[in-house]
Parts: C-alpha cells; sequence; structure tokens
C-alpha cells in the first residue's frame, strides 16, 4: 500500500471511527497476539503444509473444520492460521481476513450478533471508507438509539465480502459459543449462509462435539484433526528446560529423561505437557523429580487435583492462590490485572483502598501451581483452559466453599466506600475518572447481585448486613446505578440511564428475595418509580427472577400493570425477554392489561 494511501486510510478510519465504536469495539487483535505470541517458533508446520490446508487456500468458498481434543492446541494452531494469511496476503488489499476467538467466560458478549458485528467491523475497517449504505443504517438506528438485527448485519456482511476478490473467515473454539436459545445454531447458518452467496472460505475448530461435527458434515466440510504431534511437542519442550532448577540445566540426560516422560504423558496435549512441566519446577533434588515422573498423570482432571493438592500443601501462599482461582473461576466475565489487584486489595468493611494491600500479579500467577496466565495484549488474567474451568467450577465446594460469598463481601465493601458517598457523577470526565481511580467499581456495580444470588446458601448474618447498610444508602446506591448501566461513546452517555433506583430497585433486578424481604421488613416502599418510570416488579420480571415476582404481588400496595415512560407493563417486559414463567404469575392475578400497547403500539404478545 502506497504512502498516500496508508494515510488516506488512517483519516478516514479517524472520521469513521464513531460509526465502528457504535457497531461494535471488539475486534479479537489482542487475543491474536496473546495466542500467538505462545507459538513455539517452528510448531504447526504440519497444518500449514498438508494437502487439506493449501486446497483451503486455493480453492474458494471452502471449509476447513479442525476438531480436536481439549489442550492439543487448537487456539494457538489457529493463530498460527491468522498469521500465516495476514502474511501471504499482507500486499493485497482485495483480500479480506477476520477472525473471532469464542471464550466460554464471555458468552454475554458473544451471541450471535455479537461474533457477525465483529467480523463486519473487522472487514469494514480493513478497506475504508465506511460504505454508504451502512452509514445509512448508523444514521437510522443512531437516530431511534436502536441496534441493527441480524438480518441486517448479514446484508451489510455479505456486500462488504463481495467487495474483496477474496474473503478469509476464522473460528476458534465453536464448543465455547454460546449454546442457549440455538445460539451456535444460529451463528454457524449465517456463516455458512454467507459463504454460499459469497465463496468465502471458513476455518474453524472446535471439540468434537456430535452436534457440530454433524453442521460441518452436512458442508461436506474438508475435516482435519488436531493432535500435537511428538516432534511438535518436543519443539516446546527444549526451551522449557531453562526454567527447571539447575540440577537439571546441567544434565542433558536428565533433560531428555523429562521429555520422554512428558511425552509418553501428555499424549498429543500441549495442556497436559505445559502442566507437567509446571509440576517440575519446585523440585529440589533429582531423586524427588525422577519420582514425579514415574506418576505423571495421563488426564487433565488427575493433573489439575495435584496442582490443587500441591497449592493445599503450600501453606505460606496457599490464601492468595484460592483466592486468585476463587476470583477468576467465579467471576460473570474476564478480569483484567488491575482488576483482580483491587479485588484481592479490599479489607472487608473498610471505608477505602490502602495500596499497602495490593499483591503483585506476578506473585499471584506464581502461586497457582501453573492454573493462571496473563494476555499481556488483552490484559486479562485467565485460567490456562476452558477445562481448567471446568475442572475448579465441578470441585469448587471442596477447595473453596464460601467463594460467591466471599467476592459478594468484597463487590459490595467496594462499592461502599467513601468515594461513593458523593453519589451519581453529573459529567462524563468524572465518571470516567472514577472508574479509572476505582478499576474494580465497573465490574462490583454489575455483578455483586449475582455473586450473592450464588451465595444464598452460604449467606451470613456479615454478608446480609454488609449488603443492607449499602441498599440503605442513597447516594452509593445511585453510583453503583450509573457504572452498571452507563455505556457507550457519546457525549453525556454516563448520565443517560435511569436515576432514583433504590435499594429495592436493585434487589429486585438481581432476583434477591431474602434482601427485598429484609428491606420491606425495614419498610421501604415496594412500588416505588425510577426516573424512567420503572417498578421494582418490572425489572423483576424483565430479568425473570420468579421469586420476587410473587413476593411483590402479594404486596396490596404494588400496582401489577403499572406502566414506564415507553408504556411498557412488567407483562410486556416478561414476555419480551422469554421469561414464560414470571408471564405466568402476572397473569395469574387477574390484574393486568393483556393487550396493553407500549408508545411503540406493541403488545405483549
Amino acid at each position: 500500500m502506497s504512502y498516500i494511501k496508508r494515510k488516506l486510510c488512517q483519516n478516514l478510519r479517524e472520521e469513521d471511527r464513531l460509526i465502528l465504536d457504535w457497531l461494535t469495539k471488539t475486534t479479537y487483535g489482542p487475543e491474536q497476539t496473546d495466542n500467538f505470541s505462545r507459538r513455539q517458533k517452528g510448531t504447526g508446520r504440519w497444518l500449514l503444509e498438508s494437502d487439506e490446508f493449501l486446497k483451503w487456500i486455493v480453492e474458494t468458498k471452502q471449509t476447513l473444520f479442525c476438531p480436536g481434543m481439549p489442550g492439543a492446541g487448537k487456539t494457538v494452531l489457529t493463530s498460527t492460521v491468522v498469521k500465516d494469511l495476514s502474511t501471504m496476503f499482507r500486499n493485497d488489499d482485495s483480500v479480506g481476513i477476520a477472525y473471532l476467538y469464542c471464550e466460554f467466560k464471555r458468552q454475554n458478549d458473544q451471541k450471535p450478533i455479537d461474533l457477525l458485528l465483529s467480523l463486519l467491523r473487522q472487514l469494514i475497517q480493513k478497506r475504508p471508507p465506511v460504505p454508504e449504505n451502512f452509514k445509512s443504517l448508523y444514521e437510522q438506528h443512531n437516530k431511534d438509539d436502536t441496534k441493527p438485527s441480524i438480518s441486517e448485519v448479514s446484508q451489510i456482511l455479505e456486500f462488504i465480502v463481495h467487495t474483496y476478490s477474496r474473503t478469509f473467515i476464522i473460528i476458534d473454539a465453536l464448543d465455547e459459543c454460546q449454546v442457549s436459545e440455538g445460539g451456535r445454531s444460529k451463528f454457524l447458518s449465517e456463516i455458512f449462509n454467507l459463504q454460499t452467496k459469497t465463496g468465502a472460505n471458513v476455518f474453524a475448530t472446535s471439540r468434537p462435539i456430535p452436534d457440530i461435527v454433524h453442521e460441518f458434515e452436512k458442508q461436506k466440510s474438508i475435516s482435519l484433526p488436531v493432535r500435537a504431534s511428538n516432534e511438535d511437542i518436543r519443539t516446546y519442550l527444549d526451551p522449557r528446560m531453562s526454567e527447571l532448577p539447575l540440577f537439571v540445566q546441567d544434565s542433558p540426560p536428565l533433560q531428555e529423561e523429562i521429555k520422554t516422560a512428558i511425552l509418553e504423558a501428555a499424549d498429543g496435549m500441549f495442556l497436559l505437557a505445559k502442566l507437567h512441566v509446571d509440576s517440575l519446577i519446585g523440585k529440589r533434588d533429582s531423586n524427588a523429580l525422577k519420582e514425579t515422573l514415574k506418576t505423571l498423570p495421563r488426564g487433565l482432571s488427575d493433573v489439575y487435583k495435584q496442582a490443587i493438592e500441591r497449592i493445599e500443601g503450600n501453606v505460606d501462599d496457599r490464601d492468595l492462590a484460592k483466592q486468585v482461582l476463587s476470583w477468576i473461576t467465579c467471576a460473570q466475565r474476564p478480569l483484567t490485572k488491575p482488576e483482580l489487584r483491587h479485588a484481592l486489595g479490599v479489607k472487608i468493611g473498610a471505608s477505602k483502598l490502602d495500596d499497602g494491600d495490593l499483591s503483585e500479579i506476578e506473585d499471584m500467577v506464581s502461586v497457582c501451581a501453573g492454573l493462571v496466565t496473563v494476555d499481556e495484549g488483552s490484559n486479562v488474567i485467565r485460567l490456562v483452559h476452558y477445562t481448567t474451568q471446568e475442572y475448579l467450577e465441578r470441585t469448587l465446594t471442596s477447595w473453596c466453599p464460601n467463594a460467591h460469598a466471599d467476592i459478594t463481601k468484597i463487590c459490595v465493601t467496594y462499592l461502599s466506600f467513601d468515594a461513593f458517598t458523593s453519589g451519581f457523577c453529573e459529567t462524563d470526565e468524572k465518571f470516567e475518572t472514577q472508574l479509572q481511580s476505582y478499576v474494580l467499581y465497573d465490574y462490583a456495580a454489575q455483578n455483586w447481585g449475582h455473586h450473592a444470588r450464588e451465595a444464598s446458601t452460604q449467606a451470613t448474618m456479615e454478608l446480609e448486613h454488609l449488603i443492607l447498610k449499602f441498599l440503605r444508602s442513597e447516594a452509593k446506591v445511585s453510583a453503583s446505578d450509573q457504572a452498571m448501566v452507563a455505556s457507550g461513546s457519546y457525549s453525556g452517555y454516563s448520565r443517560n440511564v435511569p436515576r432514583k433506583l433504590t435499594g429495592v430497585h436493585l434487589a429486585a433486578i438481581f432476583g434477591l428475595d431474602d434482601i427485598t424481604i429484609a428491606l420491606l421488613k425495614h419498610e421501604y416502599d415496594p412500588d416505588p418509580k425510577d426516573t424512567s418510570g420503572r417498578t421494582p416488579l418490572s425489572w423483576a420480571a424483565g430479568n425473570g427472577h420468579e421469586a420476587v415476582v410473587k413476593l411483590l404481588l402479594e404486596i396490596e400496595k404494588v400496582d401489577a400493570d403499572s406502566k414506564d415512560s415507553n408504556g411498557q407493563t412488567p407483562l410486556s417486559w416478561a414476555s419480551g425477554n422469554g421469561h414464560e414463567a414470571v408471564v405466568k404469575l402476572l397473569l395469574e392475578t387477574k390484574k393486568v392489561d393483556v393487550d396493553s400497547n407500549d408508545s411503540y403500539g406493541r403488545t405483549p404478545l
């Protein structure tokens, strides 16, 4: 690309940034950087040089599906494919490349529409300017404060793909894609439909789950299973010998013995090889190390069990490791390094954060027996693999039974800091300064109630007292409400949120029936309206919290058919979000108008 054209593209991208940000801010560039940085040079050549891959590169309308067992290295292999394509076509602006990394922790942000929007953004920003038909779509939706539908996005995506001579779409970890409400099949249907209409090439990885395999078989896709070769695993192990104790580094025969034992135990899985090396790092003599080599586990569950046992045996660091693991395992979304530092630095009941209580990220990682890693590109600290998440969730009650209760206490303590006594921020600048200074503010406001609901069986008087004290503070509830709802990049976004939410509103939003009862016992109004006209019943119905809805409907003062500023009733909120059980509860009261029209003329039906 010429210098003039590069400058033109930069100017156009700057000019159109607002439109692209409105579309989505997710591009997966940081994930690509992090995943490729984990590749050991020389690995993955078997795929890039295979007949199947070369056929996929050369011919149009081809799908290459690469199923593989957990830990086989599918994600790093995907990043290798993206890098190879980017290098191959770096001087050809007519070739479009867009990629997605699905992740179990991001399923709420990776619905079919979100994934398609990211593909669309990637392809638009690589071929500026923003097309006129997309600008028209933006202007229409921006005026109505709405978002485009899947069909609208698919139409624009089809148009954009047609502007390229070739388009490659790469999707990693389809098995981690959202499956609720048919999310994964809906997304695949859109991708295959796009391929039929445009001739785009699709590359995808997944665990060999039958329904996913069947979808690709129906498309007559090229299939190439992923399994780490011994040569690739050995290439990975060679540089890692320098991380082991000096007695290993000084003994080539011992190094060879280690590699041979790990190769046999890894059984084609990079992840097992990694975890086995990690288990050897703390060995103090060759006899202890060789004894460990004789009993290397052959399955991931056994490896994870051993790692937890090592953590339990390290008395000095055990508490820190459990805190780190419980936060990462239970978090509603991926956590950044600063967020986790603040989370672990909170003293329950304190009025502020003391910098002297903040642990270093390096220490957090080192005490977790190889189960935690840091993505430098995205600044996220996470578990090494989704199978680690599955194992820790499955065994949570044995190694950290009060995890959700402890996390709730930390979040509520954070939201109760003196810094939030000023309440609602009246400017974007002040709000953003608060977000930057208190990095856990955003997470705590949006998720404390989810953890409290999970902790209902672990609830203690201390926990209930902390929550009620927080909810009785009008200013702190107002500050929490702003961080919970505010989002966007336009001027005034931080103030474009409902105000005058009460503690009863927040309890209803998160479905906390015990807390709702406690507030009502203290004579809190059960039917207040926020500035958007929504009552606690409206919020509980819209979020599908059946127990809270039932509780509020039993109170005579509560209006079962109240309308908000858009004319929506609790029934229309419940039906619009598909909460059948709540719809039935409301209908049974005989107090709701089933044909009530909102401001747009829509009925609950």
